[in-house]
């Protein structure tokens, strides 16, 4: 069971959320982009939020910045969180303005304001979970594209959600959290999404 739950920490990693996003994006769209389009966007972005944030993250291993890809302490958090902020920014001036998605620039300025939000709370000594704040980001991203697009992809919002529950068990079977912690980090992202989707819907 625990390395199950370990599982799910690593393949929900809040790492991954940018691009799963930006990949239901694409599936989900009734808009007409093509291949190389969808490839200048999604290279890039995968390179940004996830090949250079595991590069960094070793260097800061290295370094003894961090200890654990899971970073159980806020101190730990602090500089990933520094340089993932950095990174969202150039996807957002540097990818999406080339081929201008409203949707996508509208998500990743979610990401960065939940982004932002967390390290505050790390700031003032708070400790939110960042694993719920993907998953909430990425769950209120989708009920949006549902509503914008007027397609039912309600088998993909179950999904998310019963994922968000195995994550939530996984974070508290791993006593990586407590239950405060999972449901701020979990509404930072959603409240986040929340407020930007009023922009593109």
């Amino acid at each position: 069971m625990r390395f199950f739950l370990k599982l799910i920490s690593y393949i929900f990693h809040p790492l991954f959320i940018p691009m799963a996003g930006t990949a239901a994006y694409f599936i989900t769209t009734p808009k007409y982009s093509s291949s190389d389009i969808q490839n200048v966007i999604l290279l890039p972005t995968f390179i940004l939020t996830v090949i250079i944030p595991i590069i960094t993250y070793l260097i800061l291993k290295n370094l003894g910045v961090v200890h654990s890809v899971f970073m159980p302490t806020a101190k730990e958090r602090k500089y990933p969180l520094y340089i993932n902020i950095l990174l969202l920014l150039l996807v957002i001036y540097k990818v999406l303005p080339n081929y201008y998605v409203a949707e996508l620039h509208f998500y990743f300025l979610g990401i960065i304001t939940a982004s932002m939000t967390t390290l505050m709370l790390i700031l003032i000594k708070v400790k939110a979970s960042m694993h719920l704040m993907g998953m909430g980001s990425l769950l209120m991203f989708l009920i949006g594209l549902s509503i914008h697009f007027e397609i039912n992809i309600t088998l993909a919002i179950s999904l998310v959600t019963f994922a968000t529950g195995l994550v939530t068990t996984s974070r508290l079977y791993l006593k990586a959290h407590s239950k405060p912690e999972l449901l701020i980090g979990f509404l930072i992202g959603l409240l986040s999404q929340l407020l930007m989707i009023r922009l593109w819907l």
